[in-house]
């Protein structure tokens, strides 16, 4: 895998160089999949009855605990309240979304032609991997973004009372935006994403997960249904991602099985080396 044959030759000046980056990685990320979805059928089948599971529980929540819960938490102590209102602000996308797009600005300004064909090639590794993260955590938190505004479901007690049936469809206003959650769905797609990456960090990531969904819930800016549904956009949109970068054999690859495990990444080691070489020069 490649994503560095835009680079251009060594006399290509700054700018030119990096834009031809940024631009050669758009276009293997848009480019036609090597492999035919079909492969994968079998894990799309076990996703989305997973998924029809959910909304059934989703449904039963809404009915008959979102309510009550809410009114729940409405009685917590002052503590805990200011616990989860200091730690519900880890789950806005901007934790991920700034770092590894300032990274990627980086690498593409940093992967001169001049580099050695060996550093080029890590640089390019580095991208998709910090790319994967950023696209698998942007998607599901944009849709989400999108589609709340047009669903418009109030938050709890925007009426007088808790009222999980109060809508306002395409109303676009922040009171009236309680469906899905965003930071679920972020925190989720974060969990995931890393995850697939670095399988040590799986239940560090669903831990702080778990924690964020739980704060939308104690601070009654959501349902629990709709963090229950912030939570499932945000899996099944970074598994998408995934499997499109693995469709691609970019930082993935699948099975002939039907299975998607990730490409070794670079060792520490190489990474500080060409660090080292980028900044001695």
């Amino acid at each position: 895998m490649s994503v560095t044959g835009g680079l251009g030759g060594a006399q290509t000046s700054w700018p030119r160089w990096a834009g031809n980056n940024f631009v050669s990685g758009l276009a293997a990320l848009v480019r036609p999949p090597r492999v035919k979805p079909r492969r994968i059928r079998r894990a799309y089948l076990r996703l989305w009855v997973g998924a029809l599971v959910m909304l059934i529980v989703i449904a039963a929540a809404m009915v008959f605990v979102d309510a009550s819960i809410a009114e729940s938490a409405k009685r917590a102590p002052i503590p805990v309240i200011e616990l989860f209102n200091f730690l519900t602000d880890f789950g806005k996308s901007g934790w991920f979304l700034w770092p590894t797009g300032i990274l990627l600005a980086a690498i593409a300004a940093l992967a001169s032609p001049a580099l050695a064909p060996l550093d080029r090639l890590l640089l390019a590794t580095i991208a998709v991997r910090v790319g994967f993260l950023f696209m698998a955590i942007a998607v599901p938190s944009l849709f989400t973004t999108m589609i709340k505004r047009m669903i418009g479901r109030a938050r709890p007690f925007v009426g007088e009372h808790a009222d999980p049936f109060l809508y306002v469809p395409w109303v676009w206003r922040a009171d009236h935006a309680s469906l899905p959650s965003g930071h679920a769905a972020t925190a989720f797609a974060a969990a995931v994403a890393v995850g697939l990456l670095w399988p040590a960090l799986r239940l560090p990531m669903l831990a702080y997960a778990v924690v964020i969904a739980v704060s939308r819930v104690v601070l009654d800016a959501h349902y629990l249904s709709d963090v229950t549904v912030g939570a499932m956009v945000g899996v099944i949109g970074a598994v998408l991602m995934r499997d499109a970068f693995a469709a691609r054999r970019l930082g993935f690859a699948i099975g002939c099985d039907g299975s998607v495990k990730a490409l070794p990444g670079p060792s520490w080691r190489r990474i500080k080396r060409v660090a080292r070489r980028l900044f001695a020069s």
